[in-house]
Order: structure tokens, then sequence, then C-alpha cells
């Protein structure tokens, strides 16, 4: 009986042996600058005297990148889930160091000057953060378009939804505490992993610090796997669905006023701005902003109550109180008096169209009764299924 031998990069088993530090690299097809990287890092850990490795996490190259990264002293894990996130998720999992410093392995970050990280790591930081914009960008080094819109954009964002110290979000190299790191439970398997980390690190309180980090041009005669407009949008998506306030609150909020002020407005008689003359045509989309907004708001009901329990929304002591005054009966007793308001003023108009006969009405006297009442009777509608929704939340909740 023969036996299959492993290619001597695959990764098995290996014993729990622990080190202080894990120089952990990502890899697809970086055969033009991986030696170098492993090289730089490993004579940091030989100057500085840490115990520690260099762990190189497979994305699938086919270039021969995984006997590269084995020649040169680097421990190869296979990771067969294609992404940035899954190769560094797996990474990380696989790492034997209390410590782990991530970098890119383009040759655009210097391995071989890591002592800040450490530093900041070892003073208790569980999230050392390098910022690109404080250490300095070489020219070539990082393209316009991300220097002046999409990282300062999306990092003003960051800032903005989560109140993150970060200021340069997607920074490649970035050191952390291996175990907080897990416990923080990161699942995106693409480019947005970067933000992924920092939100939920801020989110948890963890410590957080950043560095200075200087960005070389990479060596790589290839284009990079990042994909500007894809990967920005990413970003941007994970961003908007782990902030539900920005997402449907504010928004929501924002169109309800407008739209309830609008049609309180309208309602009476016909409003003249200068030449403009607003009356029913405004009226109806007034009422329209009025159920959009009310729904977003719903939605962020529920996104809170949900990502507040998966741990992905930051827990808010002011909301989870009001939560507990906000029943099923008091959703179906609120609704069913909108109801009421939505039939009676259904009614009112039913009685004027009587009045004529049933024959032909005023389109402006008509719908100044029949859009409120609509109006009314979905935000109803809304209102009480909402309330069924939230108890099937709750329910789930106390179930986990």
């Amino acid at each position: 009986m023969s036996l299959a031998m492993d290619p001597p990069w695959q990764a098995r088993e290996q014993p729990a042996e622990r080190c202080e530090l894990t120089i952990l690299m990502p890899c697809l097809n970086e055969a033009e600058t991986l030696a170098v990287c492993i090289i730089d890092a490993r004579r940091y850990l030989a100057r500085s005297g840490i115990d520690g490795e260099v762990l190189i996490a497979d994305n699938g190259s086919t270039d021969g990148s995984q006997d590269i990264a084995a020649k040169h002293g680097a421990r190869v894990i296979a990771v067969a889930e294609r992404g940035y996130g899954s190769a560094l998720l797996a990474g990380i999992a696989a790492a034997r160091g209390r410590y782990v410093i991530m970098g890119d392995s383009d040759a655009s970050y210097d391995f071989s000057s890591l002592d800040q990280f450490v530093e900041k790591l070892r003073d208790g930081y569980q999230l050392v953060m390098g910022n690109r914009f404080l250490g300095g960008i070489r020219p070539g080094a990082m393209p316009l378009l991300h220097r002046y819109l999409g990282n300062p954009v999306l990092t003003a964002i960051g800032r903005v939804f989560f109140h993150s110290p970060c200021g340069d979000f997607h920074c490649g190299l970035r050191g952390f505490a291996r175990d907080v790191i897990l416990d923080l439970g990161l699942q995106a398997h693409g480019m947005e992993f970067a933000s992924e980390m920092v939100v939920k690190a801020t989110i948890r309180e963890l410590r957080i610090t950043e560095v200075p980090t200087t960005l070389s041009p990479d060596g790589r005669s290839r284009p990079p796997h990042l994909r500007s407009w894809r990967d920005g949008w990413r970003h941007l998506r994970f961003l908007l669905l782990f902030s539900p306030r920005w997402l449907f609150l504010f928004p929501g909020a924002i169109l309800f006023l407008l739209g309830l002020a609008a049609m309180a407005w309208l309602l009476p008689a016909p409003r003249r701005i200068g030449s403009v003359t607003l009356d029913i045509h405004t009226l109806f989309y007034a009422a329209l902003a009025v159920v959009v907004g009310f729904h977003s708001m719903l939605f962020w009901v529920f996104a809170k109550v949900y990502g507040s329990r998966e741990g992905f929304v930051p827990s808010d002591p002011w909301f989870n109180t009001v939560m507990r005054l906000v029943t099923l009966e008091m959703g179906l007793i609120i609704g069913g008096l909108l109801l009421l308001v939505g039939l009676g003023l259904g009614v009112y108009a039913l009685g004027a169209w009587q009045s004529a006969a049933f024959g032909p009405l005023s389109p402006e006297r008509a719908m100044r009764l029949v859009i409120p009442s609509g109006t009314a009777i979905l935000l109803a509608f809304q209102i009480a299924y909402g309330a069924f929704f939230l108890s099937v939340l709750e329910i789930r909740a106390k179930a986990a």
C-alpha cells in the first residue's frame, strides 16, 4: 500500500506550541515579492529577539508561492475558500502567537521595522492600526482615487458612524491580540474584512491606537487583487449594514417629519409659493414620505434589536429601556386607534360622496380626506405587524 504525500508547504497538525508574535501574510500568487517580505519579517524577529513565527495563509496560489515561503522558513497553511478575509481568518485561527501582526505580502509594508506595533501591544493595546497618512505614502504607492476619495471618505464615514479613533480604516498593516480578535466573531470573506475588524473592535470598546506606517509601491508586475469600485462599495455596504441609525433611522426620521409637516400645511387648502401652487399632488407625496419614513424607522428598530443580540450593533441602555415598555398589546392598541382614524376619515369622505348623489366630486376636496385616510390605515398596519415581528424577535432572543 502506498501513501500519498502532501506537498511540503501543506499545513499539517502541529504541536500546540505558543510564541509571542505571529507575523501573518495572506498570499495569492505573490511569488515576486513574498521572499522579500518573509526575509524582512524573519530579520525583525532575529534582531528584536522576539519568540515568533512567520505564517503564510495561502489562498490557492499557482505560481509556486507556497514553496518559496517554505524555502525561506515560513509556516504555510492552505486556505481553500477564496477571499482576503477568508485567508486572514484562517491565518489568525492558526497563529501560534499571543500577538499577530498582519500585512500584505506585496512588499508595500516594511516587515523589518515593527517595533512600534510590538511596543503598543505589550503596553496592553488590543488593536494597533497602521496609519499611512501619518507615516507617509511614497510616490506611486496609492492610486489618487484611493488616496483622496476612497480611503478618506470611507474612513470619515466609519469615524462618524462608530466614533472610531482610527484615521486609516483600510491600512493592511495592523497588530492585535489574537484571542481578543478571535472573540469578535469576524466573518467577512472579502476586502471588507479590514473594516469589520475596526468596527467590531470599536463596538466592543477594545483598546485601540495607531502608529505611523509608510506605504511603498508594491513590487509586483501584475495588477493588484483590489478592485476599486467593487471593493469600495463592499466597504460602504458593510459600514451601512453595521450602522442601522444612519441606514434607517436618520433618513427615515427626516422623511417622516418633513412629510408630516407638509401634510399639516397642505391639508386645509392649497398653498402658493411665488407663482407655484402646491395642492393635492404634493399632499400625496408628503403622505408617501410619511409612510416610507415610518417604515424606515421601523426597520431601524428591527435592525437594532437583532444587531444588539448578535453583537454587531452596540447595546444602548436607553433603547433597551424603551423597548421593555413597547409590548405587542401596546402596538395593537396604537395600530387599532390609527385604523379607526383612517376608517373614520374614509366614512366621512363616503358621506361627502353620498351628499353629491355618488356623482362627480371635486378632486381637491375628496383627496384631502382620502389621502390622510389611506396614510392612517397604512401606518396602522405597519405598527400592528411591526409589533408582532418584534414579539417574534423577543421569542428568538429568549430561546438563544
